[in-house]
């Protein structure tokens, strides 16, 4: 029976770091740290690196930012360009209260990002310059661009999922158009009665 560490009785015989080096070619060559390459980076040197504090200085406005529950604190600096807003900033925020290991955190922060999307078209075909999903998804340039023979016979990984595609891009749309005819036609109905 050949050795395996799924077995039962495992072997007793565990070799040595010398047999092991002997053996397999480049085994343990990262064994002495002055032969890593990364080793140089490793050594505590404040006056090469031009570091002039042992903690940096804290960001200001830091209680309304999100935190892991993982983490002790917040890190001493963090990025402000994508301030959580609205619906969607709220139930990012309800993520973590989740741990980051767990499914929920990370299921609750992607329905957060389809709701800031569901609200961004909301705003936008309330607009006077509603988005045009024909040019902005792309499709057009399915026709133009080899997009059917580009799939064909390549095993891309996309073609599973491609049927999907035109449902999640153009249901939203679609339900917009039909939400718009039937208040229209409510409308309609209660001007001629």
């Amino acid at each position: 029976m050949p050795s395996t560490p799924y077995i039962a009785n495992k072997p007793k015989d565990i070799p040595t770091p010398d047999e092991l080096r002997a053996r397999i070619p480049g085994w343990g060559v990262d064994f002495d740290p002055k032969d890593r390459p990364s080793y140089p980076k490793e050594v505590f040197d404040p006056a090469g690196t031009g570091a002039h504090w042992d903690y940096p200085e804290e960001q200001q406005n830091r209680e309304c930012r999100e935190r892991s529950i993982e983490h002790e604190r917040l890190t001493p600096v963090f990025g402000t360009s994508a301030p959580l807003h609205g619906v969607s900033g709220a139930i990012r925020r309800y993520a973590y209260r989740y741990s980051e290991g767990r499914a929920a955190h990370w299921l609750i922060l992607i329905f957060a990002d389809r709701v800031d999307a569901w609200v961004s078209h909301g705003k936008s075909l309330a607009s006077l310059r509603p988005d045009n999903p024909i040019t902005e998804t792309g499709v057009l340039s399915e026709g133009r661009r080899h997009g059917i023979s580009s799939r064909l016979g390549k095993r891309r990984a996309d073609v599973n999922h491609a049927w999907l595609d035109p449902i999640i891009v153009a249901g939203p749309w679609v339900a917009a158009g039909g939400v718009a005819v039937v208040a229209v036609r409510t409308l309609a109905r209660r001007f001629r009665n």
